[in-house]
């Protein structure tokens, strides 16, 4: 069973995800206002347990999906994490030995079947279908042999950009990374139990049912363990916590001409055991 944040009759509810619906169970715990309080208190079995043989309180269609945990402190981006992601930049250097990062706000992020928004500063708006992982157990210079103990859960991720913003400037991407309701985030978070479980995962994102991204966590430059140990070198790591792992090749950039996404279009992105995450687009 899953965990999701969904909102209905203008409430926001956390709770389990069940065939029909959700089970809401924050009313059951009011001490714990979101997922992440969940998850910083370590119960997150605790309420899966509740929610065993709870009718569905909200049924599929009376709610909206939020992003799983809506209040993280951080979001950290894993970017150029494929071995073919780094030969598009044509810039013909190796991978570098070190991973680059950048950081997401929650505001740039909707939840599953709530379209992305197209700004109208630019039409250049892509996909990026990538694998997140939620820190259950937080730390600092975390080693690598023990990250992996540190992960709550699992989601999915598209980390929606407006290409020619993250050229703006010399150094950076934050501005192209964060228009509001430009990405998504969920459906739900996938209770992480098993190393398995994320070690080789097939990844793939669809544009309109055509398939644009397709590989596998295990071809990583930088595996997530190893993304976990070095990000908390430098800053601690707190439970809600989320990392956005990398995305494959073959985002709508690198097409001749490029193919950015357009209102109407549908994208899904689907990983083994976690799920699928649905977004259309509109224009602002």
């Amino acid at each position: 069973m899953n965990l999701a944040t969904f909102t209905a009759g203008g409430q926001q509810f956390w709770g389990a995800v069940a065939n029909g619906g959700m089970v809401a169970l924050s009313p059951d715990f009011p001490r714990w206002k979101t997922l992440r309080n969940v998850i910083e208190a370590g119960t997150v079995q605790t309420v899966l347990d509740a929610a065993a043989g709870k009718p569905v309180s909200h049924p599929d269609g009376s709610f909206r999906w939020d992003i799983p945990v809506p209040d993280p402190e951080k979001i950290i981006c894993v970017g150029v994490n494929f071995p073919d992601r780094n030969a598009e930049y044509k810039d013909g250097q190796e991978a570098p030995p070190n991973m680059s990062l950048f950081i997401r706000f929650p505001r740039s992020f909707v939840g599953h079947e709530t379209p992305l928004t197209r700004p109208p500063e630019t039409p250049q708006l892509d996909y990026e279908g990538e694998i997140a992982i939620v820190i259950g157990k937080g730390g600092r210079r975390i080693q690598e042999a023990e990250a992996l103990s540190h992960i709550a859960a699992l989601t999915l991720c598209n980390e929606g950009t407006l290409r020619d913003w993250v050229r703006h400037a010399k150094f950076n991407v934050t501005q192209g990374k964060n228009w509001d309701g430009s990405g998504a985030m969920g459906p739900w978070l996938v209770p992480f139990t098993d190393p398995s479980q994320i070690v080789d995962i097939h990844l793939q994102t669809r544009v309109n049912g055509e398939t644009r991204q397709d590989d596998r966590t295990g071809r990583m430059l930088f595996p997530v363990a190893r993304q976990i140990a070095y990000i908390s070198t430098f800053t601690t790591l707190v439970p809600g916590d989320i990392i956005v792992t990398g995305t494959p090749t073959g985002a709508g950039a690198r097409f001749d001409p490029p193919v950015w996404l357009v209102p109407g279009d549908t994208i899904e992105i689907e990983a083994d055991g976690i799920g699928t995450l649905r977004n259309g687009v509109v224009d602002e």
